[in-house]
């Protein structure tokens, strides 16, 4: 399987035809999981915890919304068998979490890809921010991608809501720190720069405002160590709210 890093953005998101309509190309051109592994920027613990395996609910985490957005459901089946996978291969402590859903950013993109909910599906916490040890929890996780596990990380590829002016809608130019950010790390993932990404807090331009704090940058790191070419092709690019959506694929 192939590994992704996609951005999932907040829940209205899906309301944008032309996002949800790129997730669903994108899907086509995918081969099928057996199972899918979400690593979710809104999702941190240490240990390192897997969610819900048998019966798979969904955590609405977001507030202020209308109602609509917390009606949504998802019914994918759980993944034991992977669940169990994982916890042999990361070498470290696992913890488990029967009651803990899915979060909107693995439901969220996954009902545009996925809309049967008939591929089973796990979620995995971020034990860290830290870039080289999550990269490691992805080398060590590779080995799923032969079981046809999909690896995807999600999050978003510029994050700083305070700095977001939500009155000019969706569509506007993007700020500068934004958009020298966002070209920054397209190219460098182009180029498989791996050095570069994990030290981006250094050598990223503007990354201190793209990313204030980087747990939407993070899952990149963990899709980036799964991966078997560093290299990686762009699926989905642009802004939303200035925001960059640019999501990716792995070979």
């Amino acid at each position: 399987m192939p590994v992704l890093y996609l951005g999932h953005g907040a829940p209205p998101l899906a309301d944008d035809e032309r996002w949800t309509g790129e997730l669903r190309s994108w899907s086509a051109t995918l081969p099928r999981p057996e199972s899918i592994l979400v690593v979710s920027a809104h999702w941190e613990n240490d240990p390192l915890t897997l969610g819900a395996t048998t019966t798979v609910p969904l955590t609405y985490d977001f507030r202020g919304f209308p109602r609509r957005y917390y009606e949504v459901t998802y019914d994918a089946p759980g993944a034991p068998e992977p669940a169990r996978e994982v916890a042999r291969l990361v070498d470290r402590p696992v913890a488990h979490d029967e009651e803990r859903g899915l979060d909107h950013g693995a439901y969220v993109p996954l009902k545009e890809m996925f809309p049967e909910a008939d591929v089973p599906v796990l979620q995995m916490s971020m034990p860290s921010l830290d870039p080289r040890e999550l990269f490691d929890v992805g080398r060590r996780l590779a080995p799923l991608r032969e079981q046809g596990v999909l690896i995807v990380g999600s999050g978003f590829m510029t994050h700083n809501l305070s700095c977001v002016d939500m009155s000019a809608g969706p569509d506007y130019r993007p700020p500068s720190w934004s958009a020298e950010f966002d070209d920054w790390a397209g190219r460098a993932l182009a180029d498989g720069d791996v050095d570069a990404l994990l030290d981006f807090q250094r050598k990223a331009p503007a990354a201190g405002i793209a990313h204030p704090r980087t747990e939407h940058f993070a899952p990149l790191f963990v899709s980036l160590g799964a991966s078997a070419a560093p290299e990686a092709t762009t699926t989905v690019d642009g802004f939303w709210y200035g925001l960059s959506k640019r999501s990716v694929q792995f070979a």
